[in-house]
């Protein structure tokens, strides 16, 4: 026996509640480029099939510069368990309710992008509450190509005692 224990193997060692979180805090995810691999696993993924994705010869007789992101694929971009959120919630994350968006402008293959997630909602209830995120994305260009929300139900700290 060893002093190991898989409960306290996390990434974040100190959890975080929906009482502990503020209007207004940013949670920035990596930055991904949009590579011709990162469109053959969506398609591969999604089942869609239509040439826009995936025939670049098809995309410049229609005047595009490269292959066009389904809007799906740009989307996932604001997936929250690319960055800590996940991890600082683990202990009180009850579930992922609600996602909107709006698509700005195209994401083509070589495009950077970079995504951001900020709280703009804190709705409490009695032992839960909902946190809401703005998501948005720019491109290398600093251009924003997606803005939506996202909203999660959250537990309250636990009284103590």
């Amino acid at each position: 026996m060893t002093d190991f224990d898989p409960a306290q193997h996390r990434m974040v060692p100190e959890q975080r509640w929906f009482d502990d979180f503020r209007i207004g805090e940013r949670f920035i995810l990596p930055s991904r480029t949009m590579t011709e691999a990162v469109f053959l696993a969506f398609q591969g993924a999604s089942g869609d099939n239509h040439p826009v994705h995936y025939d670049l010869e098809y995309c410049k007789s229609r005047g595009m510069p490269g292959l066009l992101a389904h809007g799906l694929q740009t989307l996932v971009q604001t997936a929250p368990g690319a960055g800590l959120f996940p991890f600082l919630v683990e202990d009180c994350l009850v579930g992922f309710i609600e996602q909107s968006s709006k698509f700005l402008k195209p994401v083509f293959t070589g495009d950077t992008l970079y995504s951001a997630l900020e709280i703009e909602e804190l709705t409490p209830g009695r032992t839960t509450g909902v946190l809401g995120f703005r998501t948005t994305i720019h491109n290398q260009r600093r251009e924003l190509v997606l803005e939506g929300k996202q909203r999660y139900l959250l537990k309250k700290k636990p009284s103590q005692g």
